[in-house]
């Protein structure tokens, strides 16, 4: 019972925070929309803050499992890895359901260095930065550090699009941005 409580907790935070941010959102409407007791909530996450951290550590491990699908899809070709990747992002970015980098939005909402969600969006760019370094590198860009930089901040700029404007967004066209930086290599 205990596992189920903690997983309608977590899909019910995983939701709101999403769509809302993590400061708009209470402690209330998350213990009235998952069904449990407040003491339950405050038994699996003895904070808000810990709530946070636990939802942006699951989003976290989700993201790289979508991100490792796109490059598996190429194992020997490591430009295409990267133009999948972002033919995803793409798709994903189009999406209704999709409400832009939950770690961009908890840097945004948490902009105290020590802040336990800050760390943690910290952290997931800079391990994205460092795997796009290698996959560069990887694809013989001529300055992989540059080239990672760069599409580092083509896919934040397509999450803050569609945070922006939603499905209709610039970022539509990102896997043309993408071919375009390979192409100059």
């Amino acid at each position: 019972m205990a596992a189920s409580a903690r997983e309608s907790i977590m899909s019910v935070a995983s939701s709101l925070f999403a769509q809302q941010g993590y400061r708009a959102i209470g402690v209330d409407t998350i213990i009235a929309q998952s069904g449990v007791a407040k003491a339950t909530l405050y038994r699996h996450f003895p904070s808000k803050d810990d709530l946070i951290a636990a939802y942006l550590e699951d989003v976290n491990r989700l993201f790289w499992e979508w991100f490792e699908k796109g490059v598996e899809a190429y194992p020997e070709n490591p430009r295409e890895q990267l133009l999948e990747v972002f033919r995803r992002l793409q798709k994903m970015v189009t999406s209704p359901t999709c409400y832009g980098c939950p770690f961009l939005i908890a840097a945004t909402e948490f902009p105290d260095p020590e802040h336990p969600a800050h760390k943690i969006a910290v952290n997931h760019k800079r391990g994205l930065q460092s795997r796009f370094v290698d996959m560069c590198q990887k694809a013989g860009l001529a300055d992989p550090e540059i080239s990672a930089s760069r599409l580092l901040m083509y896919m934040d700029g397509a999450f803050m699009a569609v945070r922006l404007f939603g499905v209709d967004n610039p970022a539509k066209t990102v896997v043309s941005w993408v071919e375009r930086l390979i192409a100059c290599g």
